[in-house]
Formats: structure tokens, C-alpha cells, sequence
């Protein structure tokens, strides 16, 4: 329990190792479930506002969907910074997602 709060003060804790092997599991869970909540976006067209560059492939921009997943797609920065595009998502990894800039008109 966390210091200065009722629970500190009870006498029939719980053990650090029981402590972590359910803290493992909930973690264990929360990638699995992350993982099949991404994997639905796969091959849908998402609408994206981007918010900047990839720091690790500059060709590249980030945004966020409506959702709030993480998108990368190629694109120049200094045209879509603050544009909502849509973007057809291609890969699903444990933390974000990564597609192509579609035009629909």
C-alpha cells in the first residue's frame, strides 16, 4: 500500500512476492489485450491529426487517431503538422500503428 494511508497500517500484508506475480499478470494482460485492440484497426482507414515528426525516420510523421492510437505514416512535417488525413493502417505493433496516406475524394 502506498505510505500515509489506512492500508500501510494493516498487519496482514501481502507478501512483495505475491505482490509481484500479480502485478506481473495485470501487465501481462493489459500487452494482450493492447495487442488484439490494435490488430482490429488492421486494414481500416482511420482519420489521423498529426502532431509531428518521427524522431527515429524523419520521413515520416506521427499523429493520433480519434481513439487516441499512435499513427505513423510517411509525410512532410512542415505540411500536416495540425492536418487531420486519413491514413489506411498496414502494420499493428503493441504501442502504435503504422499505415499510408489515402486520399478520399
Amino acid at each position: 500500500p502506498r505510505p500515509n494511508t489506512p492500508a500501510a497500517e494493516w498487519t496482514n500484508q501481502l507478501s512483495e512476492d505475491v505482490k509481484m506475480t500479480r502485478l506481473r499478470r495485470i501487465n501481462e494482460l493489459n500487452l494482450k489485450h493492447a495487442a488484439q485492440r490494435r490488430a482490429r484497426m488492421q486494414d481500416r482507414t482511420v482519420e489521423v491529426l498529426v502532431e509531428e515528426r518521427n524522431v527515429k525516420v524523419p520521413t515520416q510523421v506521427m499523429g493520433r487517431t480519434t481513439q487516441g492510437y499512435i499513427v505513423y505514416c510517411e509525410g512532410d512535417i512542415n505540411e500536416l503538422k495540425g492536418e487531420l488525413i486519413n491514413v489506411k493502417i498496414e502494420e499493428c505493433h503493441t504501442y502504435y500503428l503504422k499505415g499510408t496516406r489515402v486520399d478520399m475524394s
